[in-house]
């Protein structure tokens, strides 16, 4: 694991942030600030490899570059890269730097976590297995949630305002293309980032 900033504190739990990141989205930090109410450090892991991704529109440099500007206001925000891209690969690396003791809690959005538990690990009960070694912080996003009951104990739902229902790379990126307003969908210091990644 490569960081790029890191908390000068050892935190005892430790919200763990894998995403794409392109661009980073105003859901994405409010996600983030809500896990630092609960939680001493929030790690923001940028994968060098996705499992069911490819890097295409900003570059691995370009998404580590968006996020250090987006979360230089708050000293427990840290940044990463990670080799894997698959959770339980994520969280032995992050075991291998903070410790055995900490508590490695995941955050995702809804339909983030629907993907990720619904996928094809090469054998049965596989993520029921990996789900013992970190919880879920799952940000309710268009509905909620509904963990398998082996899941009950891992899992926590959050709720963030409602505006950040319908925000996504995604549509960040279709209203670029379709040249709509998009600058109320990322924070506001990566503005000029986004303009010249994305050629706005």
């Amino acid at each position: 694991m490569e960081f790029f900033r890191r908390c000068d504190r050892v935190p005892a739990r430790l919200g763990i942030f894998p995403g794409t990141f392109n661009p980073v989205t105003v859901a994405h930090m409010a996600l983030a600030r809500v896990a630092l109410g609960m939680m001493d450090e929030v790690l923001f892991v940028v994968p060098r490899v996705f499992p069911h991704k490819h890097y295409s529109g900003a570059s691995f440099t370009q998404r580590v570059e968006m996020l250090t500007a987006a979360s230089a206001v708050e000293a427990r925000f840290s940044i990463a890269a990670s080799d894997h891209g698959l959770f339980i690969d994520i969280a032995r690396d992050c075991r291998k730097v903070y410790g055995p003791d900490v508590r490695l809690t995941f955050l995702c959005g809804r339909d983030a976590a629907e993907r990720i538990a619904a996928w094809d690990y090469g054998r049965p009960g596989a993520w029921q297995e990996m789900i013992r070694e970190f919880d879920l912080l799952v940000a309710a996003r268009g509905g909620g949630y509904q963990p398998h009951p082996d899941e009950l104990g891992s899992f926590c739902e959050v709720a963030l305002d409602p505006s950040c229902d319908a925000v996504s790379a995604t549509e960040v990126r279709r209203r670029i293309a379709e040249c709509e307003p998009w600058e109320h969908l990322v924070p506001r210091a990566i503005h000029t980032h986004v303009r010249e990644i994305y050629r706005v």
